[in-house]
């Protein structure tokens, strides 16, 4: 069981990874269509492998300059949360300090 588990985060960190590409930061795009929160969202989940997609190739950005504003950067945030557990991370490790108190 132990080991489906680690193939499934395994299968869906590859195919996040997938989804980091090259970012084209001067044209506007062709058919005038902007990031909204859906594609923040998705941003912000797959900035780990886009920063590090980044490094090696300087047309990958991680974060979309051709977006529609609060709604996308809304979205990336989100999703920029999400990966490290948000709040309640925080907040589950000052509940354990101070059970053990």
């Amino acid at each position: 069981m132990r080991l489906l588990k680690y193939a499934f985060i395994a299968a869906m960190l590859l195919l996040l990874a997938g989804c980091a590409g090259p970012n084209n930061q001067v044209n506007v795009p062709v058919d005038g269509q902007v990031a909204g929160f859906w594609n923040g969202l998705l941003h912000g989940l797959i900035v780990p492998f886009s920063w590090i997609g980044s490094l090696f190739d300087p047309s990958i950005g991680i974060y979309e300059v051709h977006n529609n504003g609060g709604w996308y950067n809304f979205g990336f945030v989100c999703g920029l949360g999400s990966l490290g557990g948000g709040s309640h991370a925080g907040r589950s490790g000052t509940e354990k300090s101070k059970e053990k108190s």
